[in-house]
C-alpha cells in the first residue's frame, strides 16, 4: 500500500507539472500493463469531465485501440516510423486534434480515430501524447490536453512534452528505488516476512488507534521449537529451510485475519500483529498455526503466546506492555510444552499468572550475574 501511495503522489506531481508547463487544461499519466494488454490511468489532473476521477479505480483502455503506439509498446527497439523522431534518445511525442489532423507521429496523415473520438467526446480540442520510457522499456504515457478553442499544440510543444516524459520517468525510477530501499529496511531477507523494525512501527500505530477509538489490537508471538537441533544435526541450510517453511505457514494463517502483519522478529522468533479482528478470531488462527507447525517435516512445533486488548488484561497504553504480555504467554507455552497457544488474561484476568509475569518488575539476578531472560519489549 505504501508503494502504491508513493507512485500515486509521484505521477500526480508529474501530471500537474506537465499540464501547467504546457498550458493545458487537463493531464493524465497512464501505465502499460503488459499482462493485460491495456493502458491504465493512474491520475487525471486539471479539468475533468463526468466519469473522470482524480485517482481512477480502474479506468483503462485496450492498447490495440491506439494503433499509433501498439508497435512501439511491444517493440521499444525503434519507434514505429521515422516520423516519431527522438529528443535526447526518447521517442518523440505527437499531437492530435479533434478535427483529426495530427503532427509529429501523425505527420504523414495517419488518422488516429480513437484519440480523436476521445477528444470530441470530452470537449477537448487537442492533445499531446508522450511515451514514458523506463529502464529502456515502454512504461506508459503522459497525456496533456487543451479545451476546444484554445491554441493547438505545435512541434515545440511536442518536443517539450518529450522532455517532460523523460523527467517523469526519472521521478518514477527514483520512487521505485526509494520503495525498494524501504522494502529492504522493513523485510526479513530469509523469509520475506516483515522484520522487527516493521513490527515496532506498526505496533506503535496500532496502540495509538486502540487508545483513540478502542479498536482491538492483538499480538501473537511464536518461538519455533527444535531449530537448534536441526542446525546442529542437519546443518544451517536445512535450518533455514525450516524457518522459510514456518514463515509460509505463518503467512497463510495470518491471511485469515484481514490486514494482519506476519513477521520474523529474529532467530527462531516470529509474530502476527492484527488490528480489528476479535480476540477469539486471533486465538482460533493461533490454534491453527500451532497445529500446522506441528505437522512440519522438521522441527518440533511452535510455542505460541497471544495477547489481545479484547481480553481481560487491563489497560494497554503502550506497545511495550502488549509485547511483554504476548512474550510472557509464549514463554509460558514453551515452559509447559503446550501444543496450543497460551492466551494472556484467560487464566484469571489481572490475576492470570501470564499477566502477573509480564507486569512484574524484573528482579536483579542473584550474585550480580546476567538476568536469565529479558522480555524483548523496548524500554521506556
Amino acid at each position: 500500500m505504501a508503494a502504491t501511495q508513493a507512485l500515486s503522489e509521484a505521477v500526480e506531481v508529474a501530471a500537474e507539472g506537465a499540464r501547467i508547463a504546457l498550458g493545458g487544461t487537463f493531464a493524465a499519466v497512464s501505465v502499460w500493463e503488459r499482462e493485460r494488454g491495456r493502458l491504465r490511468v493512474l491520475v487525471n489532473a486539471g479539468e475533468r469531465v463526468a466519469g473522470e476521477e482524480r485517482f481512477p479505480v480502474d479506468e483503462s483502455y485496450p492498447v490495440n485501440d491506439y494503433p499509433e503506439i501498439t508497435e512501439f509498446l511491444h517493440g521499444m527497439g525503434a519507434p514505429p516510423s521515422d516520423s516519431w523522431g527522438s529528443v535526447g534518445g526518447q521517442p518523440q511525442a505527437w499531437v492530435e486534434t479533434a478535427e483529426g489532423a495530427a503532427e509529429g507521429a501523425a505527420a504523414e496523415g495517419a488518422y488516429r480515430h480513437q484519440r480523436v473520438a476521445d477528444l470530441r467526446r470530452r470537449g477537448r480540442g487537442c492533445c499531446v501524447v508522450a511515451p514514458i520510457v523506463l529502464h529502456g522499456r515502454a512504461w506508459g504515457e503522459l497525456y496533456v490536453a487543451r479545451r476546444v478553442g484554445a491554441p493547438v499544440f505545435g512541434r515545440t510543444d511536442a518536443d517539450f512534452a518529450t522532455v517532460l516524459a523523460a523527467v517523469t520517468a526519472s521521478g518514477i525510477a527514483q520512487t521505485e528505488r526509494l520503495e525498494e530501499v524501504r522494502r529492504l529496511a522493513f523485510t526479513d531477507p530469509l523469509t520475506g516476512l516483515a522484520n522487527r523494525r516493521a513490527v515496532d512501527a506498526r505496533l506503535d500505530e496500532a496502540v495509538e488507534s486502540h487508545l483513540a477509538s478502542g479498536v482491538v489490537v492483538s499480538l501473537v508471538v511464536c518461538d519455533l521449537n527444535g531449530l537448534k537441533a536441526v542446525n546442529d544435526t542437519l546443518g544451517h541450510a536445512v535450518g533455514d529451510r525450516l524457518l522459510e517453511r514456518f514463515g509460509s505457514v505463518l503467512s497463510v494463517c495470518g491471511a485469515q485475519l484481514p490486514g494482519a502483519l506476519a513477521a520474523r522478529l529474529g532467530g527462531d522468533e516470529f509474530c502476527l500483529l492484527t488490528v480489528g479482528p476479535t480476540a477469539d478470531e486471533v486465538v482460533r488462527v493461533a490454534d491453527e498455526l500451532c497445529r500446522r507447525a506441528g505437522e512440519l517435516e522438521l522441527g518440533e512445533g511452535v510455542a505460541c503466546g497471544v495477547a489481545s486488548t479484547g481480553d481481560p488484561i487491563g489497560d494497554v497504553r503502550s506497545a511495550r506492555r502488549l509485547f511483554r504480555l504476548a512474550d510472557a504467554a509464549q514463554y509460558r507455552a514453551k515452559a509447559a510444552r503446550s501444543a496450543k497457544p497460551v492466551v494472556a488474561g484467560r487464566g484469571g484476568g489481572l490475576e492470570d499468572p501470564v499477566v502477573r509475569l509480564a507486569d512484574r518488575p524484573p528482579e536483579p539476578p542473584a550474585g550480580g550475574g546476567v538476568e536469565r531472560r529479558r522480555f524483548r519489549g523496548r524500554q521506556g
